[in-house]
């Protein structure tokens, strides 16, 4: 009666908190995973969660189910992890580069899930502050890379891992709070704070100033995202940041935000990897676990 969809359709409910973002995580169309959620409602007689509720409030009947799918769905994860290893696709190396700091709220707790699973799996992990990671990807000096700025290779494929929205972070003084979105020439007389990268692989430059031949008065660097919100909410400059990486800051009222241009900068985290290690069992494993995690602790995001 009870099927292993119906967990996975609860819990990305219970993790999405709307019908359309779980629909969008379950790879299904909002009215399949309606349909599918009533019909499991009218085989067990009774209502799993109330509805026009935000966030989604689940009856007892529906936090039961929660609990029998957190119990199973690890559960079924680790029965695949075991086959995979029994068939022979534990061994490898898994050297990660990142792009920016802000993905350590998310890529450590992966990595510790991870390692749990594949310990056979060498794994190391670096910045893409100094060197170039993406030819370093294609010789073979790193597996995998997370970028926000796909550069077409021969020989690498791009994983989206999700979406998200850019945004513009200032202090609470600061005059542009007044406005309910920022154009580009807002920029031309402030300090942008960047992490120190080639301005051609940051999006605020290559998609948002640059297209509108617009440049900042001043820009200067930081490697750390909590000091370069240091500096905005002391009135230091502006920067731009994931909307997820911003969103413990604006809880606490530290900074205020607003979207670049009237319908924001969003834009896709992918994993960039070898062609020929996309079958690889530890690696399908790693980008899955990637996603789960994100959809579980990221906030304001659409995994792909």
């Amino acid at each position: 009666m009870i099927e292993l969809r119906h967990l996975k359709t609860l819990s990305a409910l219970r993790d999405a908190g709307s019908l359309v973002e779980a629909a969008e995580r379950v790879h299904l169309t909002q009215s399949a995973l309606s349909h599918q959620i009533k019909d499991l409602e009218d085989r067990l007689n009774c209502s799993l969660f109330i509805r026009k509720t935000k966030p989604i409030c689940f009856t007892s009947a529906g936090q039961r189910l929660l609990a029998l799918a957190d119990d199973v769905l690890p559960m079924i994860r680790n029965a695949e992890r075991d086959i995979a290893r029994l068939a022979g696709g534990e061994a490898g190396r898994l050297n990660i580069c990142i792009e920016c700091h802000s993905c350590f709220d998310w890529l450590m707790p992966t990595i510790d899930h991870f390692r749990q699973h594949w310990p056979e799996v060498e794994m190391d992990l670096s910045t893409g502050f100094s060197f170039q990671p993406l030819p370093a990807l294609a010789r073979g000096d790193l597996d995998l890379v997370i970028t926000s700025d796909p550069e077409p290779r021969n020989g690498i494929a791009f994983i989206p891992l999700f979406t998200y929205e850019s945004m513009l972070a200032m202090s609470k003084q600061h005059p542009l709070v007044a406005r309910r979105f920022v154009q580009p020439e807002d920029l031309e007389n402030e300090t942008l704070i960047t992490y120190p990268i080639d301005h051609g692989r940051l999006d605020v430059f290559s998609r948002f100033l640059d297209p509108a031949g617009v440049e900042p008065a001043q820009v200067r660097t930081a490697e750390l995202t909590v000091m370069m919100l240091q500096l905005v909410a002391s009135g230091r400059g502006l920067t731009a940041l994931p909307n997820w990486a911003l969103y413990e800051y604006l809880e606490r009222d530290y900074v205020a935000a607003r979207s670049l241009g009237e319908k924001g900068l969003w834009c896709t985290l992918y994993a960039a990897i070898r062609e020929d290690q996309q079958r690889a069992e530890f690696m399908v494993d790693f980008l899955n676990t990637a996603k789960e995690v994100t959809a579980q602790t990221l906030k304001g995001i659409k995994v792909a």
